[in-house]
């Protein structure tokens, strides 16, 4: 554990930050040619979900889970979706451009928060060749993430 002694949502400035940090990313993606095929059903309302997401994952309110269904859901959502390597390496790359922006200049920081967003869009990928409705078994409790990587 880090001598930081607080969680990944705390040094990020909390659920506002994150909510900031998502909306300069979709600023980016939705015009983007590689990734607006993904998001073509894109709404304000996913964009919300994404912040709560990130917010759990980074050792905040676990809201994602009492209310949106948790990583179970998470994954669900990406099912059918066939995102391709190019995609994701695209995904990554508009996320540490808003990262870059919005988030507090500390590198651990930063670094950290781009290994998840490494680790989880490489899942996403995995799962969003499977077509919708497929069982994908009990993935477990949603992830969290802190100063070392996965808890």
């Amino acid at each position: 554990m880090s001598e930081r002694g607080e969680t990944l949502y705390e040094a990020v400035g909390g659920l506002e930050a994150l909510r900031r940090l998502v909306s300069t990313f979709y600023e980016t993606v939705l015009p983007d040619p590689v990734l607006a095929p993904v998001f073509a059903g894109f709404t304000a309302t996913h964009a919300e979900r994404v912040a709560i997401w990130l917010a759990e994952i980074f050792g905040g309110p676990d809201a994602y889970t009492r209310e949106l269904g948790g990583h179970q859901g998470l994954l669900r959502a990406h099912l059918g979706l066939s995102i391709t390597e190019e995609q994701r390496v695209r995904w990554v790359e508009l996320m540490a451009a808003a990262v870059e922006k919005e988030l507090p200049g500390d590198e651990l920081l930063r670094r950290r928060v781009m290994e998840y967003f490494d680790w989880g869009t490489r899942i996403a990928r995995d799962v969003s060749a499977d077509p919708p409705g497929t069982d994908l078994g009990e993935p477990g409790p949603t992830p969290r993430w802190g100063w070392d990587g996965l808890a």
